[in-house]
């Protein structure tokens, strides 16, 4: 049996860290120590979720003169909706497996 898209553990992570503020934008830095996924793991998971429709993206202009400009990324409505149903399912889960070993 195999998994449906955007439900392993790491993505989940990301999704619960940007549904804690959906309209704001990370970047992704802020969102590796957030979650603490080193960048190998979180930028295929960003990009996977942008090209889904999931998370909008832009350019952040720099805040000091010389640095480069940043990526930053947001849910869109669609990567809310979908992020918040994702999530409420893993929580029921976890309460239904957490509730079956207490009473093991």
């Amino acid at each position: 049996m195999s998994r449906q898209p955007n439900t392993s553990p790491q993505t989940i992570r990301v999704l619960r860290l940007l549904l804690e503020e959906p309209t704001a934008w990370h970047y992704g830095y802020e969102i590796s120590q957030r979650t603490g996924l080193k960048s190998g793991t979180l930028y295929p998971i960003l990009i996977r979720l942008a090209d889904q429709g999931w998370l909008e993206t832009r350019w952040a202009e720099p805040q000091r003169q010389g640095r480069p400009a940043r990526h930053t990324y947001r849910l869109t409505q669609v990567g809310a909706r979908a992020a918040s149903a994702l999530t409420a399912k893993g929580q029921e889960a976890n309460t239904v497996q957490r509730l079956g070993t207490q009473g093991a």
